[in-house]
């Protein structure tokens, strides 16, 4: 399988450094937020929309909204995440690779001194994830991360040429960890993952504040899912899509387990029918409609026709 390395300038990856997750063996300085950082993976949000806050043209319709410099830097944000996660509706609909396309070197920029091939070149380079530096067909590829995908039910009927199965067989990508209720998965499948270093995670039956990608099916809990993921020796998320996971993470409750935000915003609307971000309306004391959640800490990084929007979410007065 063909893929085109990427390339992102180190200027532009040094601006989002204050947003990416801090390196596995340094935790925060204050001891509460040491000890939330080893319970819980730092959670990155992220995603590409339209000026109408539209993901895409419509449920399973696959929309490119990013144009190529963003698209890179999406790709290198994958390189700073251990693990990056979708939900089933994603998978179904895109059948996504789930990888990492930077071109660069897998060592971080410590100094002018200390700067390789890769920062002479001028390209972003990395500090986390599982996989070593792989070399194919002369293309030096970075680190991977792990794909998570949420699949309560079961519905990612995946197969060995599904994209992301197909890129851990190249090693171009890792095999997904499959997050269910489902108790005894189909042994089929189980092996099928296993033998590309997969698994299937599972959980008990979901709470009622989670996600639930299709109507009356499970729910699961964001906090729960994501301890699962750290127990797995994952640090960092990358949490990309679709419309039901990016508006359950910005729900009251479940937002402030959001560490980072960083949005892609392409300059086009995107109309009626699309799927937007929407989260659950919230009601203030007054019973009047409040916002459910803001930004604060931002910056507007240029790309292209893009603009990136980075952020934290603010506390709640």
């Amino acid at each position: 399988m063909a893929e085109v390395p990427l390339v992102f300038p180190a200027a532009e990856a040094q601006r989002l450094e204050p947003h990416l997750p801090p390196p596995p063996e340094a935790p925060a300085e204050s001891c509460e937020d040491a000890s939330s950082y080893f319970a819980l993976p730092f959670v990155t949000l992220t995603f590409a929309t339209s000026l109408d806050s539209a993901l895409s043209l419509g449920p399973g319709i696959r929309t490119a909204l990013s144009g190529p410099q963003s698209k890179a830097m999406t790709h290198y944000l994958r390189s700073r995440h251990d693990a990056i996660c979708v939900g089933v509706g994603t998978a179904i609909a895109d059948d996504p690779g789930l990888n990492c396309r930077i071109a660069g070197e897998t060592q971080h920029q410590e100094s002018s001194s200390s700067a390789g091939v890769g920062a002479l070149l001028g390209l972003a380079s990395v500090s986390t994830g599982e996989a070593a530096i792989r070399e194919t067909n002369n293309t030096i590829t970075t680190s991977q991360p792990r794909p998570i995908v949420i699949d309560p039910s079961l519905r990612w009927d995946f197969t060995a040429e599904s994209k992301v199965m197909q890129l851990a067989r190249a090693g171009k990508g890792l095999a997904p960890y499959i997050v269910t209720a489902v108790s005894q998965p189909p042994k089929s499948k189980v092996l099928l993952l296993e033998d590309l270093g997969g698994k299937f995670i599972i959980l008990d039956q979901p709470k009622a504040d989670g996600i639930s990608p299709a109507a009356g099916g499970p729910r699961f809990d964001w906090r729960s899912i994501l301890a699962a993921v750290r127990k797995e020796g994952l640090h960092s998320i990358m949490i990309e899509g679709g419309g039901a996971v990016i508006s359950s993470f910005l729900s009251e409750e479940n937002v402030q387990l959001v560490d980072s935000v960083i949005v892609t915003i392409a300059p086009t609307w995107l109309g009626q029918g699309s799927v937007f971000v929407s989260p659950p309306r919230q009601t203030g004391s007054d019973g009047k409609p409040s916002p459910v959640a803001r930004l604060t800490d931002t910056a507007w990084i240029p790309l292209g026709e893009d603009v990136v929007l980075c952020g934290k979410i603010a506390n709640r007065q």
